[in-house]
């Protein structure tokens, strides 16, 4: 099976499973509707339901960006900030009904499916987008989005030089010659192939293309009309074809978080670059997290800014007046950015901090709860921007 089967394959696997997924969840209920969290647990595996929510925030970030006209002034602080939070409030409020929800899925499918098997087109589409260029750490953003095989790309992307924007054709051509370089050390494809085949048969050899063809029986010509036929012998009874057994999938677990033990993986040998050192976890501990924190500026993007993706998990904390609730500021963007980055994918985890939160009195507390309690706990000694969005939340909620 060529490239082009495969995708083909794997689409019509996508287009399937998606139909059988909704019939089974909107088949009692046609005209019910999913929100956020009903779409991050839409499904058992986790990878499916992260590109749904992907593809949610790019369709809802297009949508902000048209808003923009020549003729009123989009830079103007109260109109920055009106936008900020209706784009917090609309977040909040996602409606999906079957027929918008289903080719969500179907995409997010296909797309989980090809990880494994097109790591050049899942880093073009997944993580570079739409950027022209991009730096490294604007690459790493999208890294939430990914759960399959994360270690692979973040890897790459820890060999790029800091703060350096690349045309995205560059980066195309490092990551061509990373994934040449490094291509066994994807994560195994049965762990993922077997959470399919619960949902809907599946086997890595049809997912790879690689099921044998079955032979067929001989043709024999008829003898021709010249010669004379001679007395025709019994006929042979007719071949055929054994089932070819497909052996079961060896299942190998993957790395349960991010930071677990990972194979060394080498740079592009072909491009030679300037890496920048990662402090180790005996330097971070030397230093309170919450002293690390406090250098930390508000951000003064402009609103061409505000609207990236990159930046779509800006909250009324960075721009906008004092908050009543952590709960009723953080959108469903940054939500997801925390349950995925400082809560290990937890959802209950997180919910039951934020409402902890709200409950204590004053914002020295607070954050003493999140740099002590919470950050020991999760372990969050390399997650200091997302807590800095967090610490930067209760600021507003106590100001």
């Amino acid at each position: 099976m060529n490239n082009k089967d495969n995708a083909t394959f794997r689409e019509q696997y996508g287009r399937r499973l998606a139909t059988q997924l909704c019939d089974q969840h909107f088949g009692a209920r046609p005209t019910a509707t999913l929100d956020g969290p009903a779409v991050l647990r839409f499904t058992p595996i986790r990878q499916v339901n992260l590109f749904v929510v992907q593809q949610l925030l790019a369709q809802w970030t297009q949508e902000m960006a048209r808003l923009r006209s020549p003729y009123f002034d989009f830079e103007a602080e109260d109109v920055r900030q009106s936008l900020t939070q209706f784009m917090n409030v609309l977040s909040r409020r996602i409606k999906l009904a079957r027929p918008t929800f289903e080719p969500l899925l179907a995409r997010a499918i296909t797309d989980t499916l090809a990880i494994p098997l097109d790591p050049a087109t899942t880093f073009e589409q997944k993580l570079l987008g739409t950027l022209a260029t991009a730096t490294p750490e604007q690459l790493r953003d999208a890294l939430r989005y990914l759960d399959v095989d994360k270690v692979f790309y973040q890897d790459f992307l820890e060999s790029l030089p800091a703060g350096t924007a690349q045309p995205q054709e560059a980066l195309l051509k490092r990551f061509a010659l990373y994934q040449e370089a490094n291509y066994k050390h994807h994560e195994p494809l049965a762990k993922l192939v077997e959470e399919f085949n619960a949902l809907l048969p599946l086997t890595e050899d049809k997912l790879q293309g690689t099921v044998p063809a079955v032979t067929a029986p001989p043709v024999v010509a008829a003898p021709t009309p010249s010669t004379p036929s001679p007395i025709p012998a019994p006929p042979a009874p007719p071949v055929v074809p054994q089932p070819v057994p497909q052996a079961a999938p060896a299942v190998a677990h993957a790395p349960e978080t991010a930071t677990a033990a990972r194979p060394q993986v080498a740079a592009p040998a072909a491009v030679a670059v300037a890496t920048v050192p990662v402090s180790s976890n005996t330097e971070t501990a030397a230093i309170p997290l919450y002293e690390k924190l406090k250098a930390g500026q508000p951000a003064t993007a402009p609103l061409s800014e505000t609207l990236r993706p990159e930046r779509a998990a800006s909250t009324l904390a960075d721009q906008a007046p004092k908050v009543e609730t952590l709960r009723e500021a953080i959108s469903i963007n940054q939500r997801f950015s925390f349950i995925n980055e400082l809560f290990s994918g937890e959802n209950m985890e997180y919910h039951a901090a934020i409402q902890h939160l709200d409950t204590l009195p004053d914002a020295d507390t607070a954050k003493s709860y999140v740099t002590q309690d919470l950050a020991g706990k999760h372990d969050w000694s390399r997650k200091d921007e997302h807590v800095a969005k967090l610490l930067k939340l209760i600021d507003r909620k106590f100001a």
